[in-house]
């Protein structure tokens, strides 16, 4: 009998560690895909698991009006956290491009989910309380809860995301949730009464969500259908984005979490403008460094000056720069750049390569996403301006791709005053590019700026010297008019800029 208790509670135990992992799976789905969708993913998180840990104290605090047979209330409970934590993703996925108030959809699923979780852990340490000591009771039930969270949290971004993407992750742990909760119905049906709705009730969603499971690609792809309205052509979640490509009868588009990067249309306005004119400031440069531009269309342009004899591009994302070498509909967008023999690619955070790079470049290009977030501010900070000065030869130029000076003036100009605090003499310069509007760059150097260029190709469908001296003028709207705080990392001034400054924007 004592041998029957025993296994009663270590049953119990590991499903304290499975609600545990279960349970911070659904917290870091909801997270993610909010910092996929909304941007800036450290107040996605934050608030995120602001609102999760608040809403696991509401449950904790109802579970005192919980009586009866606690052990059937607890299978109730753990087959609601699977439905609602397995379906979390799917939801929000579907509902994100119709839903007029997306946030209280988001934030309503993770305060339910964090609810029910939060009942859990007090009616299991109620069920358990006659049959373990206290103290015992306390310390396994939190070991094995604390044991959960860590694995977790481990095997969340190393795994699951790279392999099993937000909707397939959330619903195999809903399936986890569940037979756990159709197995301890089985396991105790002695001790529990009219049990059958509940366990065909617990079949079913199992069903369902072992079909959704199976179907998640189409679900995937409806929901993209929705926000893009154009036919989805490519689509895949990498470690560190959701990068999409779409199709209609005139154009491709690139979208990165959501963000369109480029327009086949009209991408070659924004890319001529980035490359050739540092290009031709550097003089004749042989080593050109790209940071960003996992698309190759940067690439593209250097290669077409005759002096390049080695080109290094640094990007963070290996499925990105694969996906640009491998797909022919995007290698002819590309010329098949990141195929060149010219070309060394390099999978790694700029940051971090920069930081042990010993090599210098005569021309670095950046083509950075724009800085929406934290994780990519710190790429535009004084700290990684002074790597970038450490890497450029005497006499180079570098140029930043610096976001829209009409519509996020103070954020461009923000860019152009960090460059000059660590000693770039710099040259703002825009350009208008029909699916962007009016975008601007800064182009900096060691030595005093040149702004005299010619020699453009005839073989540039855009850029010329007559267009090159327009693209130095600003009108009153575009300039600065205030005096801007420098973006370094302890302060992320650039971030707060962009944010206020967009924010404005998507609201008209």
């Amino acid at each position: 009998m004592q041998q029957k208790g025993n296994s009663a509670q270590w049953i119990l135990l590991i499903a304290v560690f499975v609600i545990a992992t279960c349970g911070l799976i659904y917290e870091l789905v909801a997270g993610t895909l909010a910092s996929y969708l909304l941007g800036d993913s450290i107040t996605q998180f934050s608030t995120i698991i602001g609102v999760y840990l608040f809403s696991m104290g509401v449950g904790a605090y109802l579970s005192k009006y919980f009586n009866g047979n606690l052990l059937k209330w607890f299978i109730q409970i753990e087959l609601l956290v699977g439905f609602v934590g397995g379906y979390s993703a799917v939801i929000l996925f579907v509902t994100f491009p119709v839903a007029a108030s997306f946030r209280i959809i988001l934030y309503g699923i993770v305060l339910l989910t964090g609810v029910l979780v939060g009942l859990e852990i007090p009616l299991l340490m109620r069920i358990l309380k006659d049959k373990v000591e206290f103290k015992e009771l306390v310390s396994r039930v939190f070991t094995f809860d604390y044991i959960g969270a860590l694995l977790a949290s481990l095997v969340f971004p190393l795994l699951l995301v790279p392999y099993l993407g937000l909707i397939r992750t959330s619903l195999f742990f809903g399936i986890l949730n569940i037979a756990v909760g159709l197995y301890l119905l089985q396991k105790f049906s002695t001790e529990l009464r009219q049990v059958t709705a509940i366990r065909i009730t617990g079949i079913i969603i199992l069903l369902a969500e072992l079909v959704s499971f199976v179907m998640s690609d189409s679900i995937m792809n409806f929901s993209e259908t929705l926000m893009f309205n154009d036919r989805v052509v490519y689509a895949k979640s990498s470690p560190y984005q959701r990068i999409v490509v779409t199709k209609n009868k005139r154009e491709l588009r690139l979208f990165l979490n959501g963000n369109l990067q480029f327009s086949t249309l009209d991408e070659y306005r924004y890319h001529e403008a980035l490359v050739h004119p540092a290009m031709l400031a550097s003089g004749s440069p042989e080593k050109v460094l790209v940071l960003g531009g996992g698309d190759g269309l940067a690439v593209r342009e250097i290669l077409k000056h005759s002096s390049v004899k080695a080109v290094t591009l640094v990007d963070l994302d290996a499925d990105m720069t694969k996906l640009f070498k491998g797909q022919n509909i995007l290698t002819q967008i590309n010329q098949s750049s990141l195929n060149n023999n010219l070309v060394k690619i390099i999978n790694n955070d700029a940051f971090t390569w920069l930081r042990n790079n010993r090599q210098v470049f005569d021309c670095i290009i950046i083509d950075f996403p724009d800085p929406s977030n934290f994780s990519i501010g710190k790429l535009y900070s004084t700290a990684f301006y002074q790597l970038v000065k450490n890497t450029l030869a005497p006499g180079g130029y570098v140029v930043v791709q610096s976001t829209s000076p009409f519509v996020a003036p103070k954020s461009f100009w923000c860019v152009n005053e960090t460059l000059r605090t660590v000693g770039f003499n710099t040259v703002p310069y825009h350009n208008y590019v029909p699916s962007f509007g009016e975008w601007g760059y800064i182009m900096a150097t060691m030595e005093k700026a040149n702004t005299a260029l010619g020699n453009f190709s005839a073989r540039l469908k855009y850029l010329n010297k007559e267009t090159w001296q327009q693209m130095l003028n600003f009108p009153e709207d575009m300039k600065p008019h205030e005096i801007l705080a420098v973006n370094k990392l302890n302060n992320q001034a650039l971030v707060n800029y962009f944010e206020e400054e967009w924010g404005k924007y998507s609201e008209q």
